[in-house]
């Protein structure tokens, strides 16, 4: 398998027609260099997310496209439905993308082509001076937003968004990297690990649009007390105040 997509859901019945109508066209294009297969998630709906997905994909594996849907029966959370979509995932190169399509499903293709040889993980990043937001209320950033500033202040300042969901990884990484949360920190704690690892990352500067269905999932106090707890650690580490499992220090200038 070259490549593998990760789509994590928790109650997204209402966007099972917007994956069928903008990411299979994508992965259609795709397939037609590599084998694809796609990986939903259900992380414990408690609506009709499940039976959506299997009537709308549950029969669409084909000669270069394969389709497979796991499923929690009670809700563990987004790291937990990660580290569920990537020991499933047998592509190469593994993409981790948003059900709602806030970062759209058409950028695929263009996120996958910043996958240069040099680079290990590529992030969206709606923050980087050549990226954007679209719609999306101010409140709704101001945890991402606020979050990404501190973590470029204790990790590397030339990354500029930490917490985008919207990335591609080398199966290298996902396979070196533990993380432990089960949370919305997940996404952001394999990317601040890999770079502490010395694994390459690059950014996409891309365009986050509103969630047009649904709901969002983020508790924002829990999501910000598990942020500012994680930056803790890393501060002291940096500190040398103590020991960071893991993790080496990084030194020079490679992140």
């Amino acid at each position: 398998m070259d490549l593998s997509i990760v789509v994590p859901c928790c109650n997204e019945v209402d966007n099972v027609p917007k994956i069928r109508d903008e990411l299979f066209p994508v992965v259609t294009a795709l397939a037609e260099g590599q084998t694809v297969e796609v990986i939903f998630v259900d992380d414990g709906s408690t609506d009709d997310t499940w039976q959506a997905l299997m009537d709308s994909f549950g029969s669409m594996s084909g000669p270069r496209v394969w389709v497979r849907i796991e499923r929690h029966p009670m809700n563990k959370g987004l790291g937990a439905a990660l580290r569920t979509g990537f020991a499933a995932a047998h592509g190469e190169v593994i993409v981790t993308t948003d059900s709602d399509g806030t970062y759209q499903f058409s950028e695929i293709p263009t996120l996958l082509a910043c996958l240069t040889p040099d680079v290990d993980v590529v992030t969206a990043s709606p923050y980087h001076p050549q990226g954007t937001v679209v719609g999306v209320p101010p409140y709704r950033l101001i945890l991402s937003r606020g979050s990404s500033t501190i973590y470029r202040l204790l990790v590397d300042r030339r990354v500029h968004t930490y917490t985008a969901l919207f990335r591609a990884y080398r199966r290298k990484v996902v396979e070196a990297v533990p993380f432990e949360s089960d949370g919305f920190l997940a996404g952001t704690e394999l990317l601040v690990k890999g770079m502490l690892m010395g694994f390459r990352v690059a950014e996409y500067p891309a365009a986050l649009y509103s969630r047009v269905a649904g709901t969002s999932k983020a508790k924002l106090m829990r999501t910000l007390r598990a942020h500012l707890r994680f930056q803790a650690r890393i501060l002291l580490h940096r500190l040398d105040l103590v020991p960071y499992a893991g993790l080496r220090k990084v030194t020079g200038d490679q992140p």
